[in-house]
């Protein structure tokens, strides 16, 4: 709306100052938009969860000593991710550029997954100690979503061409390399469908393989299992007081220090990564994501106030994966978000385990952070030495920018 606001007031001969157009500022807007939101609208909304009973059902069955540590829980109220969503959407309205596609393919991957995870915490507010939506079915839809993304970025950016709005993404393939004492640069211009072909791997200069023809629908799957898969990941390990939010904060700084610099061309050159036109749009989200973020820590930090719940995890993971399909960082992600696939994994082990080792299991209780509550650690230390450890991981990523 504000690059909106200052098209139409230069027409009256109004100056507006440049910065207020350019991506840095937006995204510092947008995180400070939804940090305050989240702190000033945060007692309301909290009041009216509680209004609504919308309690915190607890883990019984394969781990009932949870019933025990988290006992105080038990009433507190769930769906706090309504708040982080809505602060969200209101910054991508405020700050973000309404006629690009990765504003549009933000809002409906939050709008969709935000919904479905509301319906499914619903569920489990009205059916007390109910699971909520069966597995297949939440999974199903989640993979709709993606393999709708996928399709319509790989398949069908042409068809976006001669539109007005929402042009496909273009990109630029660039190599800056030093060589007695001679510098040298090339660079590839890119087509929406081409784009969507590159991947790359952190540490490694140019893309690490790149798919055409009938491997696209490969290609397709990764687009499927990297969206779907963080969105899950993100849900597992919303389980302790700020755990989610803390780590998401790092991932998404990550990933929006990548696309801010992806959306300059000097930059991208310099450090030789892929160069994606209108980038600044995902900082943008990402920058909102964080904002908001920490801004629910301000309630959700121990002992929580409000939980996120499905509504905010399926929603925030999702939006991460997507960044991460956008950008071509895929396996940037997988640093990254370090503690999202540490968490999946041990889920995933200990079911098979359970399932193909004759019901034995490998942790005390799945996912990781609650094995470790189960050895005796306060869930303070737990989250806090998870948040070191992802601190660590996104360190890790963003050298990859140097040494590659």
């Amino acid at each position: 709306m504000l690059l909106f606001l200052i098209r139409f007031l230069s027409h009256f001969g109004v100056h507006v100052p440049s910065a207020f157009s350019y991506s840095s500022t937006r995204m510092l807007f947008a995180a400070i938009t939804t940090l305050l939101i989240t702190i000033f609208v945060g007692p309301f909304f909290i009041r009216k969860l509680y209004e609504l009973k919308t309690g915190q059902s607890i883990r019984v069955g394969d781990c009932p000593v949870l019933v025990e540590l988290h006992k105080k829980k038990k009433n507190t109220p769930t769906m706090g991710g309504i708040l982080i969503l809505f602060s969200m959407l209101i910054s991508l309205v405020l700050w973000m550029d309404l006629t690009s596609i990765y504003t549009l393919l933000f809002f409906v991957s939050t709008v969709f997954l935000g919904g479905l995870g509301a319906i499914d915490d619903y569920l489990k507010m009205k059916h007390k100690n109910a699971k909520g939506l069966k597995a297949r079915k939440k999974f199903g839809l989640q993979v709709l979503l993606a393999a709708v993304i996928g399709i319509y970025l790989i398949w069908f950016p042409a068809a976006l061409e001669k539109g007005r709005f929402f042009h496909p993404p273009t990109a630029k393939m660039q190599t800056h390399s030093i060589e007695n004492n001679q510098v040298y640069t090339s660079t590839e211009t890119l087509n929406g469908k081409e784009y969507m072909s590159y991947y790359f791997l952190p540490f490694k200069k140019g893309a690490f393989f790149i798919l055409s023809g009938a491997g696209l629908v490969l290609g397709l799957f990764l687009t499927i299992f990297v969206i779907t898969g963080t969105s899950n990941a993100v849900n597992l390990t919303d389980g302790l007081d700020g755990l989610a939010s803390g780590t998401l904060v790092m991932s998404a700084g990550v990933l929006g220090l990548f696309a801010f610099l992806s959306n300059n061309l000097e930059m991208s050159r310099y450090l030789n990564i892929l160069y994606v036109e209108g980038s600044g749009e995902i900082a943008i989200y990402l920058f909102a994501m964080i904002g908001a973020n920490l801004g629910f820590l301000w309630y959700n930090g121990h002992p929580a106030q409000v939980f996120m719940g499905d509504t905010g995890s399926l929603a925030l993971g999702g939006v991460l994966g997507l960044a991460a399909v956008l950008l071509r960082r895929e396996f940037l992600l997988a640093i990254c978000g370090g503690i999202f696939v540490i968490e999946a994994l041990s889920v995933i082990l200990q079911v098979l385990s359970y399932r193909y080792r004759g019901k034995k299991r490998i942790f005390l209780c799945s996912p990781l952070h609650h094995h470790f509550e189960y050895k005796g650690w306060p869930e303070t230390k737990v989250v806090l030495r998870f948040w070191i450890i992802s601190l660590i991981f996104a360190m890790i990523a963003t050298i990859s920018l140097k040494i590659q």
